[in-house]
């Protein structure tokens, strides 16, 4: 169990527990709608920094305790200074640690309670995958203080249609989590009370599959989708034959055939 805490009190605004192949990592601000603060990027930052250099972990989950998955920036926060470079700064902290979730060997999975706003909802979007209760909902709603949310507009245009992601970023309205999941934006819809549960099984059931080839997959995954159609292909006919290649793809062939469970060695 880590833990990264305020500067102005004992309070951890991150919590981390691994288990099983699982590192789940908790929003804990629960009073300020675990708003992004600057300490909580950062606190983000440096356990994804370490959970990138485990080959023990296989799935990373993102949870959040409250009401509230995470209401975005903290406003307050950034109104402090009127410093254009400051509020650059943040704005690029807070990209750095997006582009880590999706640089990072293991899936990702949001586990989505209550509001997910503006960089709240970034979150979500950038995640590889999303489980959320029943009575989440989700808004990019910059505009409705006057802030274009550009930054969330980037892995939400990125995982719904054109319009669809215009019309949140423009309207700033909430949509709740079965137009998320009809839209892509989140993968399973489930009751509050079992969130945690469908969550950790998801995680569970990608964690018991070869380190090796998630990996792999991953980074192939994203790489191939800006490539048109020849060259994607050629690009996942090399990344094929390099798993194939891999001690785990045989293993995994030779379990089937023999009908047994394989032993993974994730090379």
């Amino acid at each position: 169990m880590n833990a990264s805490t305020d500067t102005i009190t004992p309070t951890p605004v991150l919590l981390r527990h691994d288990e099983d192949g699982v590192a789940t990592l908790t929003l804990n601000r629960p009073g300020q709608y675990n708003a992004l603060s600057e300490n909580l990027l950062r606190s983000l930052q440096s356990e994804l920094d370490e959970i990138a250099q485990d080959e023990t972990l296989r799935v990373v989950v993102i949870a959040a305790n409250g009401k509230a998955f995470c209401a975005g920036h903290d406003l307050k926060e950034m109104r402090a200074s009127d410093d254009r470079a400051v509020h650059q700064a943040l704005f690029d902290r807070c990209g750095r640690m997006m582009m880590s979730i999706h640089r990072l060997p293991q899936p990702v999975i949001a586990s989505v309670n209550g509001i997910a706003t503006a960089a709240g909802c970034q979150l979500v979007a950038n995640c590889d995958l999303a489980v959320a209760a029943e009575d989440a909902r989700l808004a990019v709603s910059g505009i409705n203080v006057g802030l274009f949310c550009s930054t969330p507009a980037v892995p939400l245009s990125r995982n719904l249609l054109q319009k669809q992601a215009m019309q949140m970023l423009l309207t700033g309205d909430f949509i709740s989590a079965r137009e998320a999941q009809a839209c892509g934006l989140v993968n399973e819809v489930v009751a509050p009370d079992d969130l945690h549960r469908a969550t950790q099984a998801l995680a569970a059931k990608i964690a018991a599959k070869s380190g090796h080839a998630i990996k792999l997959g991953k980074e192939m995954f994203y790489r191939q989708l800006p490539m048109d159609l020849a060259d994607a292909y050629a690009y996942a006919s090399e990344r094929m034959a390099c798993n194939m290649d891999s001690d785990d793809a045989r293993e995994g062939i030779d379990a089937f055939i023999q009908k047994r469970k394989p032993e993974w060695k994730n090379k």
